[in-house]
């Protein structure tokens, strides 16, 4: 490509090489077992943050697992539940050739055709233990993944205490620089 002055700065010029490349790519990609919320109480973030799940330990169903728990029956139905599939599906397929395009410093992406074939649907009670509770009238919900352990929630925060502690925090680090010398150091850095 021919290199064309540019101005850098100040009437100062000098040259940029920039070189464009096509790249495509396919492939083809199967997917297996990629839950799909069959909750609409449950948030699909929340959801999604608590894969995966063991597949291998699947049994099939039976209330006897189910004394002393509390389970919501399914409210979203297979035809329903396509759609999130499909946009999961889609975008993992997409995220993975994105991932396999590399040694350039960007890459834009400027179209794509992902063909789905879907399968079978299975409904599954996974191990989900979820947690609400209300604090300062605001509710919280937390998510454990009960194979995995992983969790996911919204804490709730006191913006006082948060405030309190940067400006505790602030107050002792300006003690010890003035203690240390440091804050003088410094001062004579960036006043120079």
């Amino acid at each position: 490509m021919p290199h064309a002055p540019i101005p850098i700065m100040r009437g100062i010029t000098g040259s940029l090489s920039l070189s464009i490349f096509d790249v495509w790519r396919s492939g083809t990609m199967e997917f297996e077992r990629v839950p799909v919320d069959g909750s609409k109480k449950m948030p699909d973030d929340y959801m999604d943050s608590i894969e995966p799940f063991d597949y291998a330990g699947l049994k099939p169903f039976s209330t006897a697992y189910l004394p002393g728990y509390l389970a919501d029956k399914y409210d979203v139905t297979a035809h329903e539940s396509m759609e999130r599939a499909d946009r999961r599906f889609r975008s993992s397929a997409i995220d993975q050739m994105r991932r396999d395009v590399s040694g350039y410093e960007t890459v834009n992406q400027v179209g794509d055709n992902v063909r789905l074939h879907r399968g079978k649907v299975h409904y599954a009670l996974m191990p989900v233990w979820t947690l609400r509770t209300k604090w300062k009238n605001e509710d919280y919900l937390f998510m454990m993944n009960g194979q995995t352990g992983n969790m996911v929630g919204d804490l709730p925060v006191s913006n006082g205490k948060v405030g309190a502690f940067f400006a505790v925090l602030a107050v002792v680090l300006s003690g010890l620089m003035l203690w240390s010398g440091l804050g003088q150091l410094i001062a004579r850095i960036f006043l120079a």
